[in-house]
């Protein structure tokens, strides 16, 4: 992998710990998940005009890749819904690489060399470390584990699939462009058409700018991956965007360690009542 291959993925995976953290904010998932995707679908639409169009080779893929990413959609919302976000999240993003190894072993003929191997092993056991310290001291809740774990295979799935279809496309541009198109249309359809209907303005409105910040966040984060797919390997790629979970996590552990000084602060006594 060159540096400048090095580079592109790991600002991915900041900019992948970014939008994560954005769409955290919104309490509804399925509210944030439709804002991303429609966003995506908007820039897909921008983006596509100055991109070469995917070779008909490309397609099967990209259609693949709709469909596992709609999956992947919803066992991310069933794994929030079930367990914290601190254990599930790195459960699933723990586990692809490990997955993603072995399907690029088999379908892209990829076998990691031995240095490669490792980093792979010491980045899937970091993260899943992560969960593990999320776990201390409380009873594993294993249907958010199994739904976390199905989760990283759906990852693990789109990766490769991805992979193997931006090889083909011949334009790293116009896959991501096509492939924001055509994912991103479900969710929404099924949000608007089924759950809001006439309240869909009022319930989108208050989290709109952070959903669309996330979203073009999104896609610039998936769509530098795609390109590093196109000049290295998977399985080290994948490995090494899931640093962004890290990210994630140290940001998280900031967040609660602030939010307790504030509190701890608040039950002191202020020198005002002291007097």
């Amino acid at each position: 992998m060159t540096p400048l291959v090095t580079a592109a993925v790991l600002l991915a995976a900041v900019t992948h710990a970014g939008w994560n953290a954005l769409a955290h904010r919104i309490t509804d998932k399925l509210v944030g998940f439709t804002l991303i995707l429609a966003g995506g679908v908007l820039i897909g639409l921008l983006l596509a005009p100055f991109a070469a169009f995917p070779a008909a080779a490309a397609w099967p893929y990209l259609a693949v890749s709709a469909a596992v990413h709609l999956v992947y959609v919803v066992l991310l919302m069933t794994s929030f819904r079930l367990g914290d976000f601190g254990q599930a999240y790195p459960i699933a993003r723990g586990t692809a690489p490990l997955v993603v190894t072995l399907f690029a072993a088999v379908f892209a003929h990829e076998v990691p060399d031995g240095r490669a191997a490792t980093g792979i092993a010491l980045s899937c056991a970091g993260l899943t470390g992560v969960a593990l310290w999320g776990l201390r001291g409380r009873r594993p809740d294993w249907a958010a584990i199994g739904a976390a774990l199905a989760t990283g295979l759906s990852i693990a799935s789109y990766t490769v699939v991805d992979g193997l279809g931006v090889r083909a496309s011949g334009s790293a541009l116009g896959y991501t462009a096509w492939l924001m198109v055509v994912q991103g249309v479900a969710i929404p359809a099924y949000a608007v058409g089924r759950r809001w209907r006439r309240d869909t303005v009022a319930v989108l409105r208050p989290f709109a700018a952070v959903g669309l910040l996330g979203s073009l966040l999104s896609v610039c984060a998936y769509g530098l991956v795609l390109w590093a797919q196109t000049r290295a390997p998977l399985a080290p790629i994948a490995a090494l965007r899931e640093s962004s979970v890290k990210s994630r996590s140290r940001s998280s552990i900031w967040a609660a360690q602030y939010a307790q000084r504030r509190q701890f602060r608040g039950t002191l006594p202020s020198a005002r009542h002291l007097c």
